[in-house]
């Protein structure tokens, strides 16, 4: 990931400028378009600066839609999303969308404002210990205490979330300072510059391009760093030009579409019977930006037995750290895949192999019954979007087979809450990637339990007209819960059932939403075609068998070769 771009024009300051007209300076100069927040007490010096400025301020109904908002955005772009609110429940309200971004490495810039300094540490109305509160979920933090350092924060602040592997940083704003005037110098105009990957180390190359022709049955896992790091062009070739079978992480998907010869599908927890055979028969794991995390590889100790590892990552401290790496090389993915250049391969029956193993366990729509069948839906309903699709996802048994049965062309086009698994992510994320991308076939899918959690942002919906398509599975349970206890908890159906559910269609109607209801199998195509042929907002709301399962599942605990099927 790199800086956001520079700008090299000339750019003329008054002589002196408050802290919050700095701060919105400072985005300016970042190239910051678009800014998701909820304004308040401690940071309306920096919403009074705003009008008249470049920035485009996207007001949301609730602060964690704003950070979950411009995690989406930042996905989507590869440039930092910017969130702001205001000190005490505003800031706490952005936490949990910090750790998402967090947790999935996405470049993220979240402003709080903050009481005054001279009241710091007094318990003053709204005061929070915002730098404290966050220090675990972000990759650097400031408290800026005086407002001629406010460029220089901005500029390394950007740099930070962006470069190698990217997070969230938090600029936490005393009211006071964002008020105070301070002389502008040419110093204080200061702008982020990237920072060059180390050149890579030609041994470490031939090294590892001997072991992969050497090896027998080598297999291709990679993860969210190939998108993080706009490498899908070079995974490609690279598989391309050596055919070794691949398997991908939830957030991989995308990397290699689907029709991909020789692409066996999501590993792990609910990963292909076929994807999780290869890695456990494997002699050689290349794994590109993952990280062996434990829903990707079950039981860490009989996850891939036979196979040495090259791991290839932005994160030093991500080699090795699980999973031992016979071959380690950091820094740029797309530079390193280029160089791995090992020759004709001796891997045709491995090839073989586990394409009949594809075929033998290819997913089915042909579900018994009238009711509607939601992996048939969603395989439908991606194919049909095609290659403008952006999918923003929700958490449960959706997420999964979205995962499972959707095509994805690239990476940016599937939107999902892997690391942290936050339910309510799919509509804030729908809204920015929609100001990521206004031309792109944006559809979020949610289920009951999931909507419930940020449904207010249908307003946000609304009042900036995008026209996001959402499809509410509902099975009037929270189904991921449901399946768990139903499954590892002896039947103790304990607080799933979500039997009072309200009529989904008639609240999106009242946020002014075009809405309707589907409860036949035959009404799937018809509802397919609304969706997409709908200019504005629209949801579908599509109730499904509460008993339906996701499978294949690997138990919890379990060797990924140990899945269970329905």
């Amino acid at each position: 990931m790199t800086a956001q771009p520079i700008k090299s024009e000339p750019v003329t300051q008054p002589e002196s400028m408050t802290g919050a007209a700095a701060v919105v300076r400072a985005l300016e100069l970042a190239g910051t378009e678009y800014v998701f927040g909820y304004p308040g007490g401690a940071i309306m010096p920096v919403y009074d600066a705003l009008p008249g400025s470049q920035l485009k301020h996207i007001l949301v109904r609730h602060e964690q839609a704003a950070a979950l908002a411009a995690d989406a955005y930042a996905r989507v772009t590869g440039k930092a999303g910017v969130c702001m609110a205001t000190s005490g429940p505003g800031a706490t309200n952005l936490v949990t969308g910090i750790a998402n971004a967090f947790m999935d490495s996405v470049p993220l810039i979240a402003i709080t404002g903050q009481t005054q300094t001279a009241m710091m540490g007094t318990d003053a109305f709204q005061e929070i210990d915002t730098f404290g509160i966050t220090l675990p979920i972000v990759k650097h933090s400031f408290l800026v205490r005086d407002p001629a350092e406010i460029f220089n924060v901005f500029a390394e602040a950007f740099a930070v979330a962006t470069q190698g592997r990217p997070g969230p940083v938090l600029i936490d704003l005393p009211k006071d300072v964002m008020q105070a005037s301070f002389a502008v110098s040419p110093q204080n105009d200061h702008r982020a510059r990237s920072t060059p990957w180390p050149d890579l180390d030609p041994a470490l190359i031939k090294q590892a391009s001997a072991l992969i022709a050497a090896s027998r049955r080598p297999v291709l896992y990679f993860g969210g760093g190939i998108a993080i790091s706009r490498s899908e062009a070079a995974l490609r070739a690279f598989h391309s030009r050596t055919g070794i079978p691949a398997v991908a992480t939830l957030k991989g998907l995308g990397g290699l579409p689907p029709e991909t010869p020789d692409f066996l599908g999501m590993l792990g927890m609910h990963g292909t019977r076929a994807a999780n055979l290869a890695v456990n028969e494997s002699d050689l794991l290349i794994c590109a930006g993952a990280r062996f995390d434990d829903r990707a590889t079950g039981r860490l100790a009989s996850f891939a037995p036979h196979a040495k590892v090259i791991h290839i990552d932005a994160d030093a401290s991500e080699i090795s750290k699980l999973r031992h790496a016979d071959i380690a090389i950091g820094g740029d993915m797309a530079k390193v895949l280029d160089a791995l250049r090992p020759g004709p391969l001796s891997i045709a029956p491995w090839r073989e192999h586990c394409a009949q193993n594809k075929t033998r366990w290819a997913m089915r729509y042909d579900a018994p019954g009238k009711g509607v069948f939601a992996p048939a839906m969603l395989n439908e309903l991606s194919r049909r979007a095609g290659d403008e699709l952006i999918m923003t996802c929700d958490v449960g048994q959706h997420q999964m087979w979205v995962a499972q049965h959707c095509r994805f062309s690239r990476p940016q086009a599937h939107l999902t809450s892997a690391g942290l698994g936050t339910m309510g992510f799919g509509i804030p994320a729908g809204i920015g990637a929609l100001f990521a991308e206004p031309d792109a076939t944006v559809i979020t899918v949610t289920g009951d339990g999931s909507i419930m959690m940020n449904i207010h942002e249908l307003a946000t919906i609304k009042r900036y007209r995008l026209p996001l398509k959402i499809l509410l599975l509902d099975n009037s349970q929270l189904g991921m819960v449901r399946q768990w206890q139903e499954l590892f908890f002896e039947e103790n159906f304990s607080e799933v059932d979500l039997y009072d559910n309200p009529d989904f269609a008639e609240i999106a109607r009242a946020f002014g939403l075009e809405a309707f209801t589907v409860d036949r199998r035959e009404e799937v195509a018809g509802a397919i075609d609304r969706l997409l042929s709908a200019t504005g907002p629209i949801l579908a709301h599509v109730r499904i068998d509460p008993r339906e399962n996701v499978w294949p599942l690997v138990p919890p605990g379990a060797s990924n070769s140990d899945m269970m099927e329905a």
